[in-house]
Parts: C-alpha cells; sequence; structure tokens
C-alpha cells in the first residue's frame, strides 16, 4: 500500500487544537520555543473561545494562523513518525507544504517558524484583493468567466466542485453575479492570495528563502505549484518561491495520488478538510485523519 500524508493550510483551524496534542513530546517546548520568535503566547491563542479584544491575539490572523497550525501539524507527524509510521511521499496544501517540506527533513523546524514568520507577516501586509470560494458550479463557465474577467484567477483549485478564486473585489463582485453556482462565499482574508497580486511579496519571500538551505528529501514531495512527486532541493525551492503568487492545483494532487490503485491518504492536521475535499472528489481511496495525541494510528 502507498501512504500518502497530506497537511492542511488556512482554514483548517480550531478553537481546543492545542489541546488536543499539549501531552505529545516536545509540545510544550515548540510553543514555548515559537511563542518567543512571535513575541505572543500561541498556546493561549489556540485556545482563546471567546472573540479577543486584541486582533493580534485572533487564531484566525494570519500571523497566527499559520505558525499554529504548523506546530500541531509538526508536533503530530513527529508523534507517529516515533511510533514508526512513514510515508511514501507527502503534500501540503498552501501553508501545509512547508509542513510537508519539514516533514521530509528539507529544513529544520528552527528555519520553519522564521520562514512562516516572515510568510504571514508578507501576505497580511500584501492589503490588495480579496478571495471567495466557488461551490457547486459549472467548470466551463467558470474557466470562461476567468479569461473574461480582467484582475481575477482560480486561487486554490481544490476539487471538481469547489474552488477559490483572488483578485479584485470589483471583478468578484462581476463574476459572482454572472455565474451560475451553489454557493459564492466571499472569504475574510487580508488579501489576493495565491494570484499575481501577491508578486510583489512573492519576490521579497523568495529572496529571503535564499537564505534556507534546502536538503535532500527524505520522500518525494508534491508541490502546490507544480503538483508532480519531487526530491530535487533546487527544484522544490522553485517551487516554493512561486508558491505565493500561482494557484494551490490540490484537484491535480489528488488525481495524481490516485493513479495509484492501493492508495492510503492521511490528513494530518486538526480538522478533515483535505479529507472531505478526498472523499468527495476519490473513488475507492482509504483516507484516514490524524488530529490529536488519541489518534496516533491508521
Amino acid at each position: 500500500m502507498t501512504v500518502a500524508w497530506v497537511f492542511p493550510g488556512q482554514g483548517s483551524q480550531k478553537i481546543g487544537m492545542a489541546k488536543q496534542i499539549e501531552d505529545l513530546p516536545n509540545a510544550k517546548e515548540r510553543f514555548n520555543y515559537a511563542s518567543e520568535i512571535f513575541d505572543r503566547n500561541l498556546f493561549e491563542i489556540c485556545e482563546l473561545s471567546s472573540e479577543p479584544q486584541n486582533p493580534l491575539n485572533d487564531l484566525n490572523n494570519t500571523r497566527n494562523t499559520q505558525i499554529c497550525l504548523f506546530l500541531v501539524e509538526s508536533i503530530l507527524l513527529d508523534a507517529l513518525k516515533e511510533n514508526n509510521f512513514k510515508p511514501n511521499y507527502v503534500a501540503g496544501h498552501s501553508l501545509g507544504e512547508i509542513t510537508a517540506l519539514y516533514c521530509a527533513d528539507v529544513f529544520s523546524f528552527e528555519d520553519c517558524v522564521s520562514l512562516i514568520k516572515e510568510r504571514s507577516k508578507l501576505m497580511v501586509n500584501a492589503g490588495e484583493g480579496s478571495m471567495a470560494a466557488v461551490i457547486g458550479f459549472d467548470r466551463n463557465q467558470l474557466d470562461l468567466l476567468v479569461q473574461k474577467i480582467d484582475d481575477i484567477v482560480i486561487a486554490n483549485d481544490n476539487s471538481s466542485s469547489q474552488v477559490v478564486l483572488s483578485g479584485s473585489n470589483k471583478a468578484l463582485e462581476n463574476l459572482s453575479q454572472e455565474i451560475s453556482c451553489k454557493r459564492f462565499l466571499k472569504l475574510n482574508v487580508s488579501g489576493a492570495f495565491h494570484s499575481p497580486f501577491m508578486n510583489e511579496p512573492s519576490a521579497k519571500f523568495s529572496q529571503y528563502l535564499k537564505q534556507i538551505k534546502f536538503k535532500d528529501p527524505s520522500f518525494p514531495v508534491i508541490s502546490n505549484y507544480q503538483p508532480s512527486l519531487c526530491s530535487d532541493p533546487n527544484e522544490l525551492k522553485i517551487r516554493l518561491e512561486k508558491q505565493m503568487c500561482n494557484g494551490v492545483r490540490w484537484r491535480e494532487t489528488m488525481d495524481l495520488m490516485a493513479k495509484d490503485n492501493d492508495l492510503h491518504i492521511v490528513e494530518i492536521g486538526p480538522s478533515s478538510v483535505l479529507s472531505g475535499l478526498g472523499k468527495r472528489h476519490l473513488k475507492d481511496v482509504r483516507i484516514s485523519q490524524v488530529s490529536s495525541s488519541e489518534e496516533l494510528s491508521y
């Protein structure tokens, strides 16, 4: 059986997710280390049940979401490795690609924390455009509208029935009035992520990545920018550099994985976003979820 570990990105966070893994090895040490780097109590941010008065303490603030998700996912995956589980290859959705690269030993935990601090800061400060989820649509109509309307792209091609668009507010409004779909939902985000609107922060992120050494991966990684199995550290760096201003090609990632007739997808993270996409998009594929210290097997 081929085992693929997959790691979700923003949107899969949930209050209480740190409590579910706090008794795992190095959990408190890792949260403490990252909290010092980010200058805020990240464990408490994961556990706040009421609306925080300070936006900096909001789990849904991109600067907190990205690092908190990485912490939970990295602690879970390392606990699985300690229990002698390992994948044949890995993939991650947006932020999850960084967790996938960590899982494959391409760079260290400390490098990831610093890298995510830089990435989240650049994305928060992008400030242009917005995003919207489209559910239940005709693919041909969507593709024609994206070609027809300026300043809009498919940011997350999640499945045959769900995509996320990035673009100017005007372009998103124009498309919403023309498309036939079950739901068109504007997202509460600070910019048009995974689109040309991110070209400037993407260029700055590329400069930052030049400081980080990408090691040979322990197993292949499927990236968002180019969904194919890759074991070349230089190519993985190029793909990560281009991720921020290009779309997440998750539908193609799932199709690539599904070419294996005996596949087991294991989602490692606090909720079942990628598992849900897989169950709706793929047939006859085993899918498991690891989201707490009580679920360290599959």
